[in-house]
């Protein structure tokens, strides 16, 4: 053998160690696919029930034709779910943009806001169930904590990216809030108003699934015709949610935003009586294992040793989170296509444009409920619905980055064209996308346990049920710290190459 063969033959056995960004995304991704494969065994993957192809159809059926007769007040739900999705986002904007001014100058400030919007709304609510009942003070406080975290550092970094030789033009001694008025704001208003915009899209779906902890927002009438077998009553409940979100550009427009607001804060009426003592004991005291305000070591070792299944909670935690990241990586692969002007034609585009807006507007709460009745409970259905939403929305963005492009080969097939032409100039930006979701699908994940499925927020929703207030504030820290560690490594391993994160939605 020659010695030039040779050394193209050991180059061929370590090409997985070459420097170049093809190499790095290709380790990127057949280290997650592999690490999914290796532990899939360990997942509960089965099904549960006896007919789900029946139950599907019938859902179907429901969907194809809506009973909308029989619902009762429907536009009360709508406009409930609409209030509190307004007021939820302006408080989380209005805490959000001191922070955000604060946000690159201090490490506490940075600190605080990876911990509240590392958990989930649902889990707020849960929380302020025990001090403000069912109530709106309940469901604003659900949105706009978390959302004040968020909007704190996506603000910041909509901030950061304002040119700085506007500020250098302002009189000495100017300080941050006339930066910030006088520059910053005037320069970065168009994406501000579009992130906020955004935002409160998400609001509306946080808003429908605070309806399965009781909240009489859309969600709780979809939770109780869906659980009861009424589908076609759920299904115009699920068509009037989407009809929702398909006329938000008209009824959102800023000139009706005041006229919502009134109405809203009509529609969340009344107001609970804050009961100062309680609010302070639950804070103080009921949240804190007695052994630790008593400085008992002892006590606090044997309340750690009674907390059931930690360890596989977390387990089964990270393992639904990183199916779902594998999963959506391959729906998002599968489905961008459908929705691309380089591909297929305007009827093939439309309906593929109609799925990814159906699943990227389906909190993944209802998706795996829906998939619960049909496969019973497990992490299958978990898995689909964090996939398929997840998914979606990457694919969507994808799809709408490759509108923009101009295929530099026009003779090649549709296969070719996929393969050779756009997926190579889109992938960095696709698995950036992934990496910058694999928090918010872990954050998913943890909620997924309200439906029975033995992740964390299984035990979390339990520990409220039975009081155990103490138990259930500890796993809330559990879950935050998973949700900050896995935020960072996904910052570690995220490819810098690729323009999808610039887009609002992926925020």
């Amino acid at each position: 053998m020659s010695r030039a063969l040779a050394e193209r033959l050991g180059h061929g056995r370590h090409w997985w160690r070459g420097a170049t960004p093809g190499l790095r995304l290709a380790r990127h991704t057949l280290g997650l696919v592999a690490l999914a494969v290796l532990l899939m065994p360990f997942a509960d993957l089965a099904i549960h029930t006896r007919d789900p192809w029946a139950e599907l159809g019938r859902m179907a059926l429901g969907l194809a034709w809506p009973a909308w007769g029989s619902l009762e007040s429907p536009l009360t739900a709508i406009g409930l779910t609409v209030a509190v999705a307004l007021w939820g986002t302006l408080a989380g904007v209005v805490l959000g943009i001191p922070l955000a001014l604060l946000f690159a100058r201090s490490r506490l400030v940075r600190a605080g806001c990876a911990f509240v919007r590392a958990i989930h709304e649902l889990f707020w609510a849960l929380l302020f169930l025990q001090v403000f009942g069912l109530s709106a003070l309940t469901a604003l406080a659900a949105l706009a904590i978390p959302y004040a975290g968020i909007f704190a550092k996506v603000y910041a970094e909509i901030l950061e990216q304002v040119p700085r030789a506007p500020g250098d033009a302002l009189p000495p001694g100017s300080g941050r809030l006339s930066r910030f008025f006088y520059v910053e704001l005037p320069l970065a208003w168009t994406q501000l108003v579009g992130y906020t915009r955004y935002r409160f899209e998400c609001g509306l779906r946080a808003s429908v699934l605070l309806g399965f902890v009781g909240l009489p927002t859309l969600g709780f009438h979809l939770e109780t015709a869906f659980r009861e077998g009424r589908y076609h009553e759920a299904g115009a409940l699920l068509w009037l949610f989407y009809l929702l979100i398909a006329a938000l550009p008209w009824w959102s427009h800023r000139r009706l935003i005041p006229l919502l607001l009134v109405g809203g804060a009509w529609l969340l009426g009344p107001w609970p009586e804050v009961d100062g003592a309680l609010l302070w004991r639950f804070v103080s005291q009921d949240i804190w294992p007695a052994a630790l305000l008593a400085g008992d070591a002892a006590g606090l070792a044997a309340w750690f040793a009674d907390i059931p299944e930690l360890a596989p909670a977390i387990g089964n935690t990270l393992l639904l989170g990183l199916l779902g990241t594998v999963g959506a990586l391959a729906v998002a692969l599968v489905l961008w296509p459908l929705a691309c002007r380089h591909f297929g034609n305007p009827v093939t585009r439309l309906a593929g444009s109609g799925l990814l807006i159906v699943l990227r507007s389906t909190p993944e709460l209802m998706l795996a409920f829906l998939f619960l009745l049909l496969l019973g409970p497990s992490l299958l259905p978990a898995w689909l619905a964090l996939a398929l939403h997840n998914g979606a929305l990457i694919a969507f963005l994808v799809a709408r980055h490759a509108d923009a492009l101009s295929p530099g080969m026009p003779g090649l097939p549709a296969s070719g064209r996929y393969a050779y032409e756009l997926l190579p100039r889109l992938y960095p930006g696709l698995l950036a996308l992934l990496y910058y979701r694999a928090e918010v699908i872990l954050r998913e994940t943890a909620i997924l346990g309200m439906l029975g499925v033995a992740t964390l927020g299984f035990y979390i929703e339990g520990s409220f049920e039975y009081l155990m207030f103490d138990v259930a504030f500890f796993l809330l820290l559990v879950t935050a710290g998973l949700n900050i560690a896995v935020d960072a490594l996904s910052r570690r391993l995220r490819p810098r190459e690729g323009a999808l994160l610039d887009d609002p939605c992926a925020r």
